[in-house]
């Protein structure tokens, strides 16, 4: 499995959540609504999510293993840093 890209969507309102990332994998599937969270030990991702009828949210995407997320997550944190170190110069112009 390769991730083929990533897109970032920074969020502009204050709050936890920084952005909302989609990742494509061998250029031929997508996940929508990756969520770039700042927590107490720092930034971490929250896989795509949906509200069950006991009020619980459950991942309706998600990896199989450990090993896996820690890649996904590896890639996604590159690129959304990637995306924040350019942010300086975009309003600069």
């Amino acid at each position: 499995m390769n991730i083929t890209d990533v897109r970032v969507r920074k969020v502009a309102k204050e709050g936890k959540m920084k952005a909302v990332v989609s990742v494509t994998i061998d250029d031929e599937f997508v996940v929508h609504d990756i969520k770039v969270i700042e927590g107490e030990k720092g930034l971490f991702i929250a896989m795509p999510s949906r509200k069950a009828t006991d009020g619980e949210y459950r991942d309706i995407a998600h990896p199989i293993n450990s090993v896996t997320r820690d890649r996904i997550q590896k890639i996604i944190l590159e690129k959304y840093e990637e995306v924040m170190a350019e942010e300086p110069e975009e309003l600069a112009e």
